[in-house]
């Protein structure tokens, strides 16, 4: 099954496509329509490749004590944890508003369906692709239905094992393949000694036929592009406007300033991983020409002499001879014309001599 597949419309993920950039706008928007349309613009506007939500349909995702619990935290917007969550959460038709906006702004929107019903919402609106936040990621039932729509996955793995984890992968390949793992640790800032960006090659090990990429809530970007470099091919950041905001995502996200840095980073990254294949490059040879070693005589050499090593020396010579990679194939070699002391020992000067073939 695919390494690689189409996590939007017209942008694959995976292989050697450039890494998919996810800007979580989570719930960072105060439960403010306008300031929700301000972020989408400002992700679009930073090079992000898509805007995502969480989308609650709250008496499905909560039980009614949970709802009724009160709720004291400076980070509060209600007296009771229901008041909160309601003051934060977007309608059916607010949704489809920002849909259309992103849109217009041509940016890729989806959200985090946080529970059953939730992604039945989104799977009506026709977001491009499901985003399974790390509550739900051993929630097998949800896991299952979710898979069955038929649209891709991107399933966060935050306060999992790798036991679950396969056990997630086994449930939802067989029914859609096209999705991807995050490794991701759910801590609000993520002190850096919790990340474990070995587990995207542990993921990769274990999951080879299946895209890893990484969701982070550190502070700063370097862990980010570190989780690039050794391969993940989605990334999610939270995002806000100022990490001063009441609310508890808001410090552990990147600014617009950082988001924009960011994707810089990163394609940046994409383009210095380059090659596997070890060669002498066309940037490189004005530093060979002016710096690069030559074999050159220690002393004369005489028409006609068997070359021994003592003979030669390595130096930055005019004009260039052999490389010094192969000086020992020059001993035992027959001089053909005199070699003056401190000249470069060309070709031309030796016997029957085979350059080897380079690969």
């Amino acid at each position: 099954m695919p390494l690689q597949f189409e996590l939007c419309p017209g942008r694959m993920v995976g292989g050697e496509h450039p890494c998919f950039i996810i800007a979580e706008i989570g719930q960072n928007h105060q439960g403010d329509l306008e300031i929700a349309k301000k972020m989408i613009r400002m992700v679009k506007e930073c090079g992000a490749d898509c805007a995502k939500l969480q989308k609650s349909e709250l008496e499905h995702k909560f039980n009614k004590k949970a709802l009724e619990r009160p709720y004291t935290s400076p980070h509060s917007w209600g007296k009771t944890y229901g008041e909160h969550k309601r003051h934060l959460e977007f309608n059916h038709d607010q949704y489809r508003e920002l849909q259309k906006y992103a849109k217009e702004v041509g940016i890729y929107f989806t959200a985090s369906g946080m529970d059953e019903m939730a992604v039945e919402f989104l799977h009506e609106i026709a977001v491009p692709f499901f985003k399974v936040g790390s509550g739900d990621t051993n929630n097998l039932p949800y896991l299952k239905k979710t898979a069955q729509k038929g649209r891709p996955m991107v399933i966060s793995s935050g306060m999992q094992s790798m036991d679950t984890m396969r056990r997630v992968y086994e449930l939802v390949k067989p029914i859609n393949p096209n999705f991807c793992i995050l490794q991701c640790t759910s801590a609000y800032p993520l002190p850096p000694e919790d990340v474990n960006l070995r587990i995207i090659q542990e993921y990769q090990t274990a999951f080879p036929d299946i895209p890893i990429g990484y969701s982070g809530h550190e502070t700063g970007i370097a862990i980010t592009v570190a989780a690039v470099a050794i391969g993940a091919k989605v990334v999610e950041r939270h995002v806000t406007l100022d990490k001063t905001w009441k609310g508890s995502d808001h410090q552990a996200s990147l600014e617009p300033s950082e988001l924009a840095e960011l994707v810089r980073s990163i394609r940046l990254v994409e383009k210095a991983m380059g090659s596997t294949v070890k060669r002498l490059l066309p940037c490189e040879m004005a530093c060979h020409t002016k710096l690069g070693k030559s074999v050159v005589a220690k002393t004369k050499i005489p028409a006609g002499t068997v070359i021994s090593l003592n003979m030669l020396t390595v130096k930055v010579a005019e004009p260039h001879g052999f490389p010094p990679e192969e000086i020992f194939d020059l001993e035992g070699k027959t001089v053909k014309r005199d070699i003056a002391e401190d000249e470069s020992v060309t070709e031309e000067a030796i016997e029957n001599y085979n350059t080897r073939t380079k690969c």
